[in-house]
């Protein structure tokens, strides 16, 4: 098919992968006009850099709300456009361009986490599974009727590993979705319907007040990105890796070895990054701090 690849991290790069290598003509690629980065530098997307790379055609629009943008996009002549985390709205204009219209890869699995962080969201839940709804998109925030769903469970996986997993999975599933096209999509049900709202910086510090399973899946929701990270004698220390074990104590109290005491157990410390160093294991650090068990953190 012709088609235009509208994607910007490195989620959205593995599957314009699958599409060139599936034998579908990009048209264009869009994504993210090249953002600060590594001290400033005005840095591409991945998307952007992948597409240098095949030597497709990339436009980088601020948005799409311009009707010359949106002429020029419909002069592509698409059968259809394929979107993975792009970052832009699409305008009901950009929306019906396409002969099929535009399809999303997204990564949960729809109604439930709809929007901005779907994979966070579902490890900070404890959702024992996650995956990939591709979607015919229309208006609405990713309520598009359904044209295939793929699942993954989760287990102990951070939220960039199971991002890299769900890019797999969402590349191949949209390939499939392609081969079959024109084909029915499902509506989405109306019951389980949640939002995955952007992360905050705030909600990565770690409260040991609290319980552990829940600072485990913090940390790993966190990773690698922003980083889940607490206080010690005035330092900001990001936890890296950490894993739930047994202990009593005062919630933030060092117990035995690197555990730490939480509202119901205790947090056994990993690896840890104190700012303005680089990662270590925590027993290095620990030591490093000479803080003794019975001590806050």
């Amino acid at each position: 098919m012709r088609i235009a690849f509208m994607g910007t991290p490195d989620f959205a790069r593995v599957a314009l992968d699958a599409l060139v290598a599936g034998g579908h003509e990009v048209a264009a690629v869009y994504t993210q006009p090249p953002r600060p980065a590594n001290r400033g530098r005005l840095t591409p997307s991945p998307v952007h850099l992948r597409a240098d790379e095949l030597g497709l055609p990339v436009r980088t629009p601020e948005r799409l709300k311009d009707p010359a943008d949106q002429a020029a996009f419909a002069a592509l002549g698409l059968d259809v456009a394929v979107v993975a985390a792009y970052g832009l709205l699409l305008p009901q204009p950009v929306l019906d361009a396409p002969r099929l219209g535009c399809l999303n890869i997204h990564a949960s699995l729809l109604p439930r986490w709809r929007g901005a962080a779907p994979v966070q969201r579902a490890i900070l839940a404890g959702d024992p599974e996650t995956g990939v709804t591709i979607m015919q998109m229309e208006k609405g925030l990713d309520t598009g009727p359904m044209l295939k769903v793929g699942s993954l469970p989760i287990t102990r996986q951070t939220a960039g590993e199971l991002t890299s997993q769900l890019a797999d999975l969402g590349a191949r599933l949209m390939v499939e979705t392609l081969a079959a096209l024109p084909s029915p999509a499902t509506p989405q049900p109306e019951d389980g319907v949640t939002y995955a709202h952007k992360i905050d910086k705030a909600e990565a510090r770690i409260e040991w007040a609290q319980p552990a399973l829940r600072l485990d899946r913090l940390v790993r929701a966190m990773q690698p990105s922003p980083g889940a990270w607490f206080d010690s004698g005035g330092t900001r220390v990001k936890l890296i890796a950490a894993e739930p074990a047994d202990g009593f104590g005062a919630p933030g109290t060092l117990l035995a070895d690197d555990r730490v005491a939480t509202a119901d157990g205790a947090l056994r410390l990993v690896t840890v990054q104190p700012e303005g160093k680089p990662r270590m294991p925590a027993a290095d650090w620990l030591r490093g701090r000479r803080i003794l068990p019975g001590e806050p953190l």
